[in-house]
Parts: C-alpha cells; sequence; structure tokens
C-alpha cells in the first residue's frame, strides 16, 4: 500500500514513523514533510493548500490512502476535493471540520445538544462585546471564532484586558473576524480526549494532557505546546463514560442532523470540573504534540485501522496499546512564540543514537545536503515511554542535554502535575 501524509510538524512525522511499522505499507510520500520524514518516506515539495497538485500526484502515482494532518486543509475542504476524485482519505469532510474551523459553530451545537460548555455570548460588533464584558465575572475567555493556530483564545483578568483583546480580534489579528466569542471561565484542570472514526462506529483513542505556555509553570504566552503526556491523570472509566454520553455522542449526533458522519480523529479539549467533563473547543486532528505521546503506545498496526477507517469497518478493529506513560518535550527556536530565526544549523542530530522506547519526532526541520537545519518556531519532539512519567522526563531531559543545541530552548517541568519532585 501507497500511502501520502499531508503536512510537515512532529505530529506528521510520528504518523509516518506508525504507519512505516506497517507490514502492509511499502511506500510513504510526505506533503512537504521534514528533516525527520525524509529518513523514512519521499518528501514532495507541494503547498498543502494546492489541493490541485496533491491531486494530481496521487493520481500520477497511483497513492491508496491519503492521511490529512493538520487543520487548514481539513477546515478548508481537502477531504471532499479528494473523495470527489475517488481518492480515499482519512480525515473529517467540510461540514464536520466546523467543529474546529468555526467556535461559534461548535457553541450553537453544544446548546443545541445540551452538550455541557461553559456559558458563552457571540458578538457580530466591537462594541456589544467590550459593553457585554463590562459586567462579566472576571477572569473571562475571549476566543477568535476561526483558526488562530492555538493562539486566538484570551483569558483576561480584568476589563481592560478584554477591550484589548476583542480590539485585537476584529483588528484582524488572527484573519478576518465577524464574530468574537466572550465566555466564562470554567476552574478545574484540563483533559485532552481522542476518538477515531469510520462515520458509522468509533473508538476510543487515548487521553493526554499538553502545556501550551511558553515558560515553567505554565506562564508566558501561547504556543502551539510545548510538551505533553499520556495518559492525563484523570483518565478513569467512570469519567470516560461521561465524556462519551454527554459530549462525544450528541457531537456526533449533531453532526447527522446536518446530513454529515464524522471519519477521522476527534480530539475533545476538556474542562474538569468537580470530575464533570465540559466542552472548551475540538480539533479535528490528533493535537501536536499530543499525538507524538500517543501513537508511540500504540501496538495495533497503524495502517491497518486508517484503511479500516476509510472503509467503515473500524469494528472489526481491535485497538491494543503499550500499558507505559508517555512523556513529550518540545525544544523550540529561542525567541518562540515571537520573534526567532530559521535556518540554524542543528549539529549532532543526524548522528544522534536514541534508545528503545525513545524517539526524536522532527516539527520545524529542513534538510540542506546532509545537514539539518531549523525551520519553525518548535522544532524537535522527544518522547519517551517508561513506567513512570518522572522517568520519561529525566531522559527526555537527557537527550536534550545531549544534543545541546544552543539555539533553542525548552520547559523542564512538562508533566509536573504528574511528577512528583
Amino acid at each position: 500500500m501507497k500511502v501520502g501524509i499531508v503536512g510537515s510538524g512532529g505530529r506528521e512525522h510520528a504518523l509516518c514513523y506508525s504507519l512505516k511499522k506497517s507490514k502492509k505499507v511499502s511506500k510513504i510520500y510526505c506533503f512537504p514533510g521534514n528533516a525527520g520524514t525524509s529518513k523514512i518516506a519521499q518528501n514532495i515539495d507541494i503547498n498543502i493548500n494546492d489541493f490541485e497538485k496533491i491531486k494530481n500526484f496521487i493520481k500520477k502515482n497511483n497513492l491508496d490512502l491519503i492521511l490529512i494532518g493538520p487543520e487548514k486543509p481539513l477546515v478548508d475542504g481537502i477531504v471532499d476535493y479528494l473523495e470527489n476524485q475517488n481518492i480515499k482519505v482519512f480525515g473529517p469532510n467540510k461540514i464536520a471540520s466546523k467543529l474546529e474551523g468555526s467556535k461559534i459553530f461548535t457553541k450553537k451545537l453544544c446548546q443545541k445538544k445540551n452538550i455541557p460548555t461553559a456559558n458563552f455570548g457571540i458578538f457580530k460588533s466591537k462594541i456589544d462585546a467590550i459593553d457585554f464584558t463590562d459586567k462579566c465575572n472576571y477572569p473571562t475567555v475571549v476566543k477568535a471564532d476561526g483558526l488562530a493556530a492555538g493562539k486566538g483564545v484570551y483569558i483576561c483578568n480584568n476589563k481592560d484586558e478584554s477591550k484589548l483583546a476583542i480590539e485585537e480580534i476584529f483588528e484582524g489579528k488572527f484573519g478576518e473576524a465577524e464574530n468574537v466569542l466572550v465566555e466564562e471561565f470554567l476552574k478545574g484542570e484540563e483533559m485532552s480526549f481522542f476518538i477515531i472514526s469510520d462515520g458509522l462506529n468509533y473508538k476510543y483513542f487515548g487521553t493526554a494532557q499538553d502545556h501550551k505556555r511558553a515558560l515553567e509553570g505554565d506562564k508566558g504566552k501561547n504556543t502551539g505546546g510545548m510538551g505533553a503526556y499520556s495518559p492525563s491523570r484523570l483518565d478513569e472509566k467512570k469519567l470516560n463514560d461521561k465524556i462519551i454520553k454527554k459530549i462525544i455522542n450528541p457531537t456526533l449526533e449533531g453532526l447527522k442532523d446536518l446530513g454529515t458522519k464524522y471519519k477521522g480523529f476527534l480530539y475533545a479539549g476538556l474542562m474538569i470540573v468537580n470530575n464533570e467533563p465540559y466542552l472548551i473547543e475540538y480539533n479535528v486532528r490528533m493535537g501536536d504534540p499530543e499525538c507524538q505521546t500517543i501513537l508511540p503506545k500504540l501496538k495495533s498496526d497503524f495502517a491497518e485501522i486508517i484503511k479500516a477507517c476509510t472503509e467503515e469497518k473500524l469494528k472489526d478493529i481491535n485497538l491494543k496499546w503499550e500499558d507505559r506513560k508517555s512523556l513529550c518535550i518540545v525544544l523550540c527556536s529561542e525567541g518562540y512564540p515571537d520573534n526567532y530565526t530559521n535556518n540554524l544549523e542543528i549539529k549532532n542530530l543526524k548522528d544522534f543514537k536514541s534508545k528503545n522506547n525513545e524517539y526524536i519526532f522532527h516539527a520545524g526541520t529542513k534538510k540542506k545536503q546532509e545537514n539539518i537545519y531549523s525551520n519553525g518556531g518548535r522544532v524537535l519532539n522527544f518522547v519517551v515511554l517508561s513506567d513512570e512519567f518522572k522517568d520519561c522526563r529525566n531522559k527526555a531531559i537527557k537527550m536534550i542535554e545531549k544534543l545541546n543545541w544552543k539555539n533553542g530552548f525548552f520547559r523542564r517541568d512538562i508533566g509536573y502535575k504528574v511528577i512528583d519532585t
């Protein structure tokens, strides 16, 4: 089977690595991939937003299956476009992808299906939104409606902060904005809950917790993700059953009401308040870096699972998992998430040897001749599986220190809520 992966981050390298382990996969193409994927697949220099060029390559090279990694092509309708060309694609269609593409779409679906979520208001005008925040209890949360690479959410502690957030969103910081969402701040513990679906059936695909803030102690600016661990410490059957009953099932029913179904990974970002789940947001793909922590624990043939999903046969697959902990630390370019420099060589990497249950997934990297250079804010993901989270973190930090890249920084406290110091 020849498989294509759309995307270039750490998530896509993890997807690529998992597919490569399958005896059913003979060749993998990455559009456009990174320096890490180039070692185990063929990188194809096509822009992920150029659907026609991707389609032409798939047809010309007779690819059997395509996985879509990032959210933007999904929200823009790449699945619908490729399926209309009779190409097997793993990922949700354009309507289903609105779960991530529009926070307001999701909030309205929550309202209709009685899905527990924070109380909210939707505003088309800057003035109305600011007037509303004058009456809010603080802290409060202000959100851009569309995609914002994990950065369009403001937690505001007072009126001035909420006013600034509303102004930045309406002034186009995250693209053209017709609406802004203001919602109550829920105090609890976050949890990321994953399922995989073929459109008819779905299966649980693990839990994780990421760290969005740039600095230790969960301080500083929001990022795409500085690290993650799996499973969440809240992962237990009684709570998981509540999540499925109160959030996942009614969401999928709501999509059916709209005449569509959900195929792909679905990632529910939750807040657990007094052991009750509240939906914060949906992502219509694997998270990054959550994907890098979850996939190494999968014992089942990943290619077989994905193929079954494209054929609506997931119910025939038995998912098997390693009973271990997993933790990922992201090595970032100095200055991220603000200004940083690309094209800095990462010496020692090409000869770096990791041990069993230790992984390096590339994100913002590129290969020039035989050397590897930085090509983004989040550069490398160091992932370790072990019986204990503390051991995972210690080993990941040792790997980063061994690499000794002078132009990077990372958080040493990933997983601090589940690790006794």
